[in-house]
C-alpha cells in the first residue's frame, strides 16, 4: 500500500509522511438485496440511524464540491508529479463515494423520507458559498472538511460500532472510511502548495465546521421529525444509546477534537497515522 518516501515525497510534504496508493474501488453494493434495509437499520436505533442518514445526505454534493475545489488548481500542481497523481486518485475516490451514497437515496425515498426539499436547499447553499468566496477559500474549506471525515473514518474503523448496522450500509460506510483515510492529506497538501496562509486555513476550518454542523443537524432532525420522534422519545433514545456505549459524542469527538488538532500551526493530516485501519478493512474484504 505504501510507496517509498525518500525518492517520491514532494517538498510540500513531510519526508516521513505515509504515501498510500489512492485508487477508486468498486464496493459491490446491492441496495436491492434479498434482506431489505429497514427504516432503523443501525441496531434498531432511530437516533443512531438518522445521525448517519443525516450525514449521508450531505456526501454526494459535498464531495463533488471537494473535487471541484481541488481540480481548480490542477495546473498549479502539475509540476509536482506525486501530488498531481494523488489528486487524480482523490477525484476518482470522491466521485465513487458520491455515486454510491446517491444510490442509497433511492432507499430513503422508498421508505417515505422527504429528502428532496432539503437536498435542494443544501445545493443552493453550496452554490451561494462558491459565488461568495474566491477559490482559495473553497479549497481551504475542503481541506478542513476532509479532516472531519478522516476523524469520522478513524472512529468508524477503530470502534466498529457500525458492525451493528445492516450489512449493506455497514460496508458502504467502512469502504468509504478506508478511502477517506487514504486521501485525507491531498486537499491539505494542495492548499499548502498553492495558498500556505495560516489565516486562509483557519477561515476554511471555521466555514467547514459551521456549515457541516448546521446541515448535519438539520438533516438528522428532518429524519427524526418524519418518524414522529419528539423531545421525550429523543431523550429516551439518547439514554438507551448511552447505556449501551459511552465513548463521547459527535460534538466533542469530531468537531471539537478536529478543530483543536487542525488549528495547531504545525498540523498535518498524517500526524494521526491510521493508515493501518484502512489497510486492515481492505484486507478483510479482499479489496486491497
Amino acid at each position: 500500500m505504501l510507496t517509498p518516501n525518500a525518492q517520491t515525497s514532494s517538498p510540500e510534504t513531510r519526508p516521513d509522511t505515509p504515501r498510500p496508493r489512492i485508487q477508486p474501488r468498486r464496493p459491490g453494493l446491492d441496495f436491492e438485496t434479498d434482506e431489505p434495509i429497514p427504516r432503523h437499520w443501525f441496531g434498531g436505533s432511530a437516533l443512531a440511524t438518522h445521525i448517519v442518514n443525516g450525514v449521508n445526505l450531505l456526501f454526494p454534493d459535498g464531495e463533488r464540491m471537494f473535487v471541484k475545489s481541488v481540480r481548480y488548481y490542477k495546473d498549479a500542481i502539475a509540476a509536482d508529479p506525486m501530488l498531481a497523481k494523488e489528486a487524480e486518485g482523490f477525484y476518482g475516490q470522491e466521485g465513487s463515494h458520491a455515486r454510491e451514497h446517491q444510490r442509497f437515496f433511492e432507499v430513503l425515498r422508498a421508505q417515505g423520507y422527504p429528502i428532496d426539499d432539503l437536498l435542494t436547499e443544501f445545493r443552493s447553499s453550496l452554490r451561494f458559498f462558491e459565488k461568495l468566496f474566491p477559490p482559495k477559500y473553497h479549497l481551504a474549506a475542503t481541506a478542513a472538511a476532509e479532516h472531519f471525515t478522516a476523524i469520522m473514518a478513524n472512529h468508524g474503523l477503530s470502534s466498529r460500532d457500525i458492525d451493528a448496522a445492516h450489512p449493506t450500509i455497514r460496508h458502504l460506510m467502512l469502504w468509504h472510511a478506508t478511502e477517506e483515510i487514504e486521501h485525507k492529506a491531498v486537499a491539505f497538501d494542495v492548499l499548502r502548495k498553492v495558498e500556505p496562509s495560516y489565516f486562509v486555513r483557519l477561515v476554511g476550518m471555521a466555514f467547514a465546521a459551521l456549515f457541516l454542523g448546521y446541515w448535519w443537524q438539520r438533516a438528522t432532525r428532518m429524519f427524526l421529525r418524519h418518524d414522529g420522534i419528539g423531545r421525550r422519545e429523543l431523550r429516551e433514545e439518547k439514554k438507551r444509546m448511552k447505556d449501551v456505549r459511552d465513548d463521547g459524542n459527535i460534538v466533542r469527538d469530531v468537531f471539537l477534537a478536529g478543530i483543536w488538532e487542525y488549528i495547531q500551526p504545525g498540523f498535518h493530516p498524517w500526524d494521526r497515522d491510521d493508515l493501518h485501519l484502512a489497510e486492515a478493512y481492505l484486507a478483510e474484504t479482499g479489496m486491497s
